[in-house]
């Protein structure tokens, strides 16, 4: 097993195993009430550099593209993702499975979506053009918006235990 050293991990003395980190981070995401935030977050990276990984194969020969007179872009899929997980969050939010499985096909589908933002700036296919840097620029901006959802709450919550006055 991997071996963490205690001063990689503040609050730990001894030696402390990657499960045993990875169990403790859980519990704290969990506790915070911040695993669909989670869930969205590695999502939308895993899934955008899948999409990015198979694009770039495409480009450069080594994965078949799609030929014909049709050509689906991966927004539509994406589109039609943040559809369904938007009417199946506003349904059933009470429900913990169903919420976090939405999570995750919601990370998906802004990853799918955004990867074209330029396409729908510019309304054709720049995905290999420089405007579609747009995209990209897209995907960061989302990519830190999902990561302050998961810091900024315990920042205001860090501030308001701080101006609540001690108990003795």
């Amino acid at each position: 097993m991997v071996k963490l050293h205690p001063n990689m991990i503040a609050g730990y003395n001894d030696s402390v195993t990657l499960s045993h980190f990875l169990s403790e981070t859980y519990q704290q995401v969990n506790t915070r009430q911040k695993l669909p935030q989670l869930l969205v977050l590695t999502s939308f990276v895993i899934t955008f550099v899948f999409i990015r990984t198979i694009t770039h194969l495409q480009k450069a020969g080594l994965l078949p593209d799609q030929n014909g007179p049709l050509h689906i872009h991966h927004m539509v899929p994406g589109i039609l993702l943040l559809l369904i997980t938007g009417f199946m969050a506003i349904s059933y939010w009470q429900n913990k499975k169903i919420l976090h499985i939405t999570a995750v096909l919601f990370g998906i589908g802004a990853a799918l979506t955004l990867d074209e933002f330029a396409l729908w700036l510019f309304l054709e296919d720049v995905y290999w053009a420089k405007q579609g840097r747009d995209s990209v620029d897209a995907i960061i901006v989302a990519f830190v918006i999902l990561v302050l959802s998961l810091v900024i709450t315990d920042v205001k919550r860090s501030f308001a235990n701080m101006r609540r006055p001690a108990r003795i």
